[in-house]
């Protein structure tokens, strides 16, 4: 029924604009016309049938679009990008309001109602986006008698950080699984300059490059469906500095937020500065399967070991395994027993046996 009363206004309004522009035509041009009451009636029916009825198909379409959007975002959200809406409108018109009072020559009276649109939109769209930011925060001030207030307040319960994405950890697209489960709390924040970063890589006339550029694009892409209320696309930037690892450091300062990143360098600049940072490489390492001596495991032997009798396999997560008396199968799935590990600077690696080696 909405949906019909929308249309439905639409083809009206088109009409009724119609009916009302004889009025914008010039006199010369009605003087021929001898039924101007049947011109406008024509006029009427021609803007509600060719204009009306498609540009009410049209925002009756985005009005349901809209819709479905407003109901999958949470609560907490609606209310944020409310509050920063107001506030954006507020800013406005007190900025506005000392441009009324001066006087403007009477052919530049448009600039006014102008100024007034565009600054209020400016300025809608700051607050909103604000808001994603520091959502919480603003929560506490619209409530700060709540639970989660005065936790946070007693220092009970700590605020989950934003987190910050560098173009590493896109294109390394381990972060989508991880989002997945659900582990990782907080809003996660994409920097402009690092999509533009992204941009040029996927411009790029190498192919290498371009292929890592489209792949952390598309990574985007996926995320702003699926996590379209937590994922954040920050305007800020710094012309004052250079590169890019500098200018996520100083977002992250500024916004009290963690970096997330698989690059060792950033890693320990951001560290250096007092900046938190999440290695997703640091994350792999520690999930990794601790295998004790006398653990069973399946593994293909792929190739030779450095001695005579040894062959060489490799766990799901790349860890190397060294299997004894292993030569022999290569090309082999077999069950192996571990006898032993050793952590090296290029990783873990595992000694072990064939299992029916053993027995014997």
């Amino acid at each position: 029924m909405l949906d019909l009363v929308i249309i439905v206004s639409v083809i009206l309004v088109a009409g009724a604009l119609g009916f009302q522009s004889v009025e914008w035509l010039p006199p010369e041009t009605l003087e021929p016309v001898q039924n101007v009451l049947g011109l406008r009636w024509v006029l009427s029916g021609f803007a509600a049938l060719i204009v009306g009825l498609p540009v009410g198909v049209m925002v009756q379409g985005a009005y349901r679009r809209l819709e479905r959007q407003l109901r999958q975002w949470p609560i907490e959200l609606v209310l944020t990008r409310a509050v920063g809406l107001v506030l954006g409108l507020l800013v406005a018109n007190l900025l506005l309001a000392p441009l009324f009072v001066l006087p403007i020559p009477a052919g530049l009276g448009w600039l006014k109602p102008l100024a007034a649109v565009v600054t209020s939109l400016a300025l809608s769209y700051v607050g909103m986006s604000v808001a994603d930011t520091h959502g919480p925060s603003l929560l506490r001030l619209i409530s700060p008698n709540s639970v989660q207030s005065m936790l946070l307040a007693e220092g009970t319960l700590q605020p989950a950080a934003s987190k910050i994405l560098d173009s590493s950890v896109i294109i390394d697209g381990r972060i989508e699984p991880i989002l997945a489960t659900q582990f990782l709390e907080g809003q996660l924040i994409v920097p402009r300059f690092v999509l533009a970063e992204l941009q040029a890589l996927a411009d790029s006339s190498n192919d290498q490059r371009r292929s890592r550029g489209r792949k952390g694009l598309e990574l985007l892409k996926r995320l702003q469906q699926n996590y379209s209320q937590r994922l954040v696309i920050h305007s800020a930037d710094y012309p004052d500095l250079e590169t890019v690892d500098a200018k996520l450091v100083r977002l992250a300062q500024e916004l009290n937020a963690m970096l997330l990143t698989n690059d060792y360098g950033l890693n320990q600049v951001a560290t250096v500065q007092g900046v938190r940072v999440l290695n997703i490489n640091d994350l792999a390492q520690a999930l990794r399967v601790l295998y004790q001596p006398g653990d069973t495991l399946d593994l293909k032997i792929l190739k030779e070991g450095k001695e005579p009798s040894q062959g060489v396999g490799y766990l799901e997560d790349g860890t190397m395994v060294v299997v004894e008396q292993g030569r022999a199968h290569i090309g082999d799935q077999l069950p192996v027993v571990v006898t032993g590990a050793l952590q090296t600077s290029a990783g873990r690696m595992i000694f072990a046996r064939p299992k029916t080696s053993l027995k014997t």
